[in-house]
């Protein structure tokens, strides 16, 4: 095998990153045994296959590597063996594979060697001349070992995720899961194909020199490109509250244990510090000395549609205000609402309605979550960051303390009923092991 200077290796870039963990096993085994499998380089000394290897070398201050040259015509063929190589491996996530796999249908069809869309037996009769004959989806996809549905939902994914989604998207969870992956791609599809018929419209434009109508198709392929962007990150946003809501909610149960009604002594009119949240035990509607207390820039409010409802100013005191309810009778309350109404979603077996006095993105992705608990944290992860303010004028069963706790929000929460307080205040102690402090009143 050529022995080539390590500092003469290209890398092109299409390379999937490099894992460390991986890299250091590879140095331990050089170290130990020499490098027992060349790197693969084209003619022009660019890397095939390899990547992995050739970093450990350069770690360990190897100046030369051995190297398997192979002559192809063009780049495509290198690309095409470089691709091949990486998707032998098994710890490709969907999303790379995804990737990969539209990258190679590329190049096959630039090659010759991809069956054009809606190709059959009959329309390919006569290619038998073409050595390889064109192939079919369903042949890549054998070849690749997976279905034939699943090989195009790949494909989906990789050509419809916006790019910069892509980066958010990568070391993530949803990386490793097809089923969001398809989600997201699926996001902002009409917002996709209105940019690409601008993006045409601009081309003939500019062919027939009218300047005027291509700046203007121009502007319009940019306005749709970031709604697209806009509705896959919500939709990315949306799948992660979904992963973390579920990991939350199984860890809360978990860690649940039974509480003693009469830890606490709550009466009317009590307030509480709990580390950074208030709680109250009060009338929580409207002019009431909750209200007094609350801070002007909340990112949430989380509430429960109860028969007394006097709780709208919440839009005034919170960016986003979700209304849980179980089935029936919200068309009534939307109609007497005063606060301006968003959208609903349907989580399990509960409906939240969204208001807001800004225009909010709906999450276009399927959401299963059953259990209150990844409800709320599911709430908490699409409509708010660490340190931002949540309002809760109905403590429940503590659901939205706790979570506020375990998530890094600072929690205003109240409830007129003072078993429920107690209730509350008595799961966030055991959930932290500290003590409720309450505030003298005069």
């Amino acid at each position: 095998m050529p022995i080539v200077p390590i500092d003469q290796i290209k890398i092109g870039r299409n390379r999937r990153p490099v894992k460390g963990d991986k890299v250091d096993e590879l140095k331990e085994s050089i170290k130990a045994n020499g490098l027992l499998n060349p790197i693969t380089v084209d003619q022009q000394l660019t890397l095939i296959a390899g990547l992995h290897r050739l970093t450990a070398c350069k770690l360990l201050g190897l100046e030369v590597i051995e190297c398997r040259i192979i002559n192809y015509q063009d780049a495509d063929q290198a690309r095409l063996a470089e691709i091949d190589e990486n998707l032998i491996r098994n710890e490709l996530e969907p999303l790379e594979r995804s990737e990969l796999w539209l990258e190679r249908d590329q190049i096959l069809e630039r090659m010759g060697l991809r069956a054009k869309v809606g190709d059959n037996q009959h329309t390919l009769k006569g290619s038998e001349t073409i050595t390889p004959p064109p192939k079919r989806t369903l042949e890549l996809a054998r070849e690749a070992g997976y279905s034939e549905r699943t090989f195009q939902h790949g494909k989906q994914i990789a050509k419809s995720i916006h790019p910069e989604v892509k980066q958010l998207i990568k070391g993530t969870p949803v990386a490793d899961s097809p089923t969001a992956l398809l989600q997201i791609a699926r996001a902002g599809t009409q917002e996709r194909n209105l940019a690409q018929k601008a993006q045409q419209d601009c081309e003939l434009a500019l062919a027939r020199g009218d300047q005027a109508e291509a700046q203007r198709q121009a502007k319009l392929v940019e306005e749709f490109e970031v709604k697209h962007k806009t509705a896959q990150i919500l939709a990315y946003k949306s799948a992660i509250a979904q992963k973390e809501a579920k990991l939350a909610a199984k860890k809360i149960q978990r860690q649940a244990k039974p509480l003693v009604s009469n830890e606490i002594a709550v009466q009317t009119g009590d307030e509480w510090i709990l580390g950074r949240h208030l709680v109250y035990c009060g009338d929580t509607a409207n002019k009431s000395e909750f209200r007094n207390m609350l801070p002007s820039d909340a990112a949430l409010a989380i509430a429960t549609l109860s028969s007394t409802w006097e709780h709208d100013y919440l839009v005034d005191e919170a960016k986003v205000v979700a209304v849980i309810r179980s089935e029936g009778n919200i068309y009534e309350f939307y109609q007497r609402s005063q606060m301006p109404f968003q959208y609903e979603l349907l989580l399990g077996n509960f409906y939240v309605g969204i208001f807001s006095h800004q225009e909010i993105a709906k999450p276009q992705t399927a959401i299963n979550i059953g259990e209150i608990e990844g409800i709320v944290n599911y709430l908490l992860n699409l409509y708010s960051n660490p340190h931002h303010f949540v309002i809760a004028p109905f403590m429940g069963n503590g659901e939205i303390l706790v979570s506020c706790e375990r998530m890094g929000r600072i929690c205003f929460i109240g409830d007129s009923n003072s078993g429920l307080v107690r209730h509350g205040l008595g799961r966030w102690q055991k959930w932290t092991n500290k003590q409720a402090q309450k505030l003298n009143r005069y």
